[in-house]
């Protein structure tokens, strides 16, 4: 297997996986840095009213997403399965 090879299929695994884990990480970044915002503002300094919200956004996100995250993957897996010449030579 050739240099060029390696390097296109590891490219094209992390932007794979850029693209299927970015959405759900920008909303759970998003609402943390809101909370954040309003614990400062408030004094609240609790723990519980910073995790909770994200678990139930990482979860809601992730209930969304989950179509179309499990359709690039399959897609890649299937682009990945479909042609095993290349990385045979």
């Amino acid at each position: 297997m050739g240099m060029e090879t390696i390097v296109g299929l590891g490219r094209q695994t992390l932007e794979t996986a850029l693209l299927v884990g970015a959405p759900l990480l920008v909303l759970v970044m998003l609402v943390g840095l809101l909370i954040n915002i309003g614990q400062v503002l408030t004094s609240l300094q609790d723990v519980t009213l910073s995790t909770v919200p994200r678990l139930a956004v990482a979860a809601g996100g992730l209930f969304l997403l989950m179509p179309w995250m499990l359709k690039r993957l399959v897609t890649f897996a299937l682009q990945i399965f479909s042609d095993f010449h290349p990385f045979l030579n």
